[in-house]
């Protein structure tokens, strides 16, 4: 048979069988998974389509292999997403406790005035502990201008948490 007569035969083989097969799949994983693997089936079905027996009952034999080797690779999958789920959660619980809700809310306030540019710097550089260069990369601006946002920040908040900068001067 040649490709064209296989693909025919194959849309044969779909229509015919793709109710059956959607059902199959509904009784394992439920209505809502079971439409996605259908339509992940026929896609392994058409790629592999010189595979195809030629006997109407071996045909639709062999949807329904690929249809289990689509089940077993969504319950793999669902299995490693359960597991990376509880390792994340095991993860966050041993993690040290967060700070009290109200904990620095006056720097939360002050940091909530500055314009987003300067407090993307701000909250890349103190909280997620990179380097001001690290920064700039992350945001795509040239270092100096980093340099230059981050030293108008920090005046910002001086100024909105009411610090005065104090210069010290030592007397002899």
């Amino acid at each position: 048979m040649n490709a064209r007569q296989k693909a025919k035969q194959l849309t044969n083989v779909l229509d015919q069988c793709a109710g059956d097969v959607l059902r199959y799949l509904q009784r394992r994983v439920g209505p809502d998974d079971a439409a996605d693997l259908l339509g992940d089936t026929m896609m392994v079905a058409w790629r592999r389509v010189n595979l195809l027996p030629d006997d109407a009952e071996g045909a639709r034999m062999w949807i329904f292999g690929l249809a289990r080797g689509t089940l077993l690779n969504h319950s793999r999958g669902e299995r490693r997403r359960l597991a990376l789920t509880e390792k994340i959660r095991t993860h966050v619980m041993s993690a040290p406790t967060a700070p009290a809700a109200d904990e620095g809310s006056d720097v939360r306030d002050a940091l909530s005035q500055l314009s987003p540019e300067l407090r993307e710097i701000v909250q890349l550089v103190h909280w997620e502990g990179f380097t001001l260069a690290q920064a700039a990369q992350i945001v795509g601006i040239p270092a100096p201008t980093a340099r230059g946002r981050y030293s108008r920040a920090k005046d910002e908040l001086r100024v909105a948490l009411g610090v005065i900068a104090c210069t010290s001067t030592s007397t002899s």
